[in-house]
C-alpha cells in the first residue's frame, strides 16, 4: 500500500486531506514546524503533499526564505518519491474555457508566488513531480485556522451580517473539498503525473451558488449591489486530467454538495 506524507496540521486542505487518504492509504499528517525537526522522515513515503504556507509568501514578493514547498524538496533523496505541488488557478489570465497552456498572467503577490515555485520544482523534480493548478474550493471550515480569505469565507461573512452581494452575470469555476480528496486519491492509484487543471470545467454563475448555499438559511437577507465589481469571470477547462481517472465531476454533485453544506452551517448557527 501506497504512504503518504501530508505536511500542514492546521489548514483545511490538509485536515480534509488526511481524513480522506487515510481511509484508503497509509497516512502521515503532520505540521511543517515538526517536519522541520525530522526531515529525513520524508524518505519513508512514496507520495508528499504539502498544504502548509508562510504568510509572507501570501503577501509578499519571492523569496526562496518564504517557500515551503522548495524547503521540503531540499530533504527529498530518494529519487522515486513523488510530490504533489498544490498550485493556483489564480496563475491564468481570466478567461473561458483555460487549458493547462492557456495565457499566464499572475496579478497578485501569492499567484506570482506560485508560478515561480512551479518552475523551480520542474527544475529540480520535474520526472517525480505533479502540479495541480486548483480552482475554487468549496467546504466547511469550523476551527480551522484560515491565511487567506476565499469565497466560500467572504458568502458566510456576509450572510452573517445580513446580507448578500448580486453577483449578476459574474461566473468562477468551483470544486468541492470532496471532490477534490477524491481527485487526488485517484492521481495517486492511478500513478498520474504531469501538470493539470482541477476543477469542475463549467461555469458556475455566483448568484447560483450563492442560493444553494442560501438553502437553509430561515433569515431574510438584504441583497446588496457589488461595489467592488470586476469582470475577472473565468472557468477551467479539466479535460487533460479527467480524461486519465475513472470518476465523476459534474455540476449536479456540486449543487448537492453545496445544499448539504448549507443544511449543516444553518443547524450549527
Amino acid at each position: 500500500m501506497k504512504k503518504i506524507l501530508i505536511i500542514g496540521k492546521r489548514g483545511f486542505i490538509g485536515k480534509n486531506l488526511a481524513k480522506s487518504l487515510n481511509k484508503k492509504l497509509i497516512t502521515n499528517h503532520i505540521s511543517f514546524d515538526s517536519f522541520l525537526k525530522k526531515t529525513n522522515i520524508i524518505n519513508n513515503y512514496d507520495y508528499v503533499i504539502n498544504t502548509s504556507i508562510n504568510k509572507d509568501y501570501l503577501k509578499k514578493k519571492y523569496n526562496k526564505n518564504f517557500d515551503n514547498d522548495l524547503k521540503i524538496s531540499n530533504f527529498i533523496k530518494k529519487k522515486n518519491i513523488i510530490y504533489i505541488f498544490l498550485s493556483t488557478r489564480k496563475i491564468y489570465k481570466s478567461n473561458e474555457n483555460i487549458r493547462e497552456n492557456s495565457p499566464i498572467k499572475p496579478k497578485c503577490n501569492y499567484s506570482k508566488n506560485k508560478l515561480i515555485t512551479e518552475k523551480k520544482l520542474l527544475k529540480k523534480i520535474k520526472k517525480n513531480l505533479i502540479i495541480l493548478r486548483i480552482s475554487n474550493i468549496i467546504g466547511y471550515k469550523k476551527k480551522i485556522k484560515k491565511i487567506h480569505t476565499t469565497f466560500i469565507d467572504t458568502f458566510f461573512n456576509t450572510i452573517q451580517k445580513g446580507y448578500v452581494v448580486n453577483n449578476e452575470t459574474r461566473f468562477k469555476d468551483f470544486i468541492s473539498i470532496d471532490k477534490f480528496c477524491e481527485i487526488v486519491y485517484a492521481i495517486i492509484k492511478n500513478n498520474i503525473k504531469g501538470l493539470f487543471n482541477v476543477s469542475i470545467g463549467e461555469k458556475i454563475y455566483l448568484n447560483e451558488l450563492i442560493l444553494w448555499l442560501n438553502k437553509h438559511n430561515k433569515k431574510k437577507l438584504i441583497i446588496k449591489k457589488n461595489i467592488y465589481f470586476n469582470n475577472d469571470s473565468f472557468y477551467l477547462n479539466n479535460k487533460k486530467l479527467m480524461s486519465k481517472i475513472n470518476i465523476k465531476n459534474k455540476k449536479s454533485e456540486l449543487k448537492k454538495f453545496c445544499i448539504n453544506l448549507s443544511k449543516k452551517y444553518f443547524l450549527e448557527h
